[in-house]
């Protein structure tokens, strides 16, 4: 069975248009990399009031995602994103994982 796993990053401000951009032209390299670590039907959502992102995908049974962090395209992309979002002094995107509470399919 599929894990849906969600969380929320922050945008700073005046990013948005830049955001999305980076993302419609995600690198290759990158989306390979998340499909091999299982990862599938991900989406990631923008309250333009707070600047929230709100990130959902789907995870398969016995997925690599935990290990992504290790993987040197992924910290290329943090560095490539961390101007226009909060991060961790790793560079890594301040990322908080959410409750799932209701679920319809």
């Amino acid at each position: 069975m599929m894990e849906r796993v969600a969380f929320r990053m922050k945008l700073r401000p005046g990013f948005e248009a830049e955001y999305r951009k980076r993302h419609d032209a995600l690198w290759p390299e990158m989306a390979v990399l998340l499909r091999q670590a299982g990862i599938s039907d991900y989406s990631i959502f923008l309250d333009p009031e707070s600047l929230v992102l709100f990130a959902v995908q789907k995870r398969t049974p016995g997925s690599t995602a935990d290990a992504l962090p290790d993987k040197a395209v992924v910290r290329r992309w943090w560095d490539y994103m961390k101007d226009i979002m909060e991060t961790n002094p790793d560079g890594s995107p301040v990322s908080i994982g959410l409750v799932e509470v209701f679920h319809l399919e």
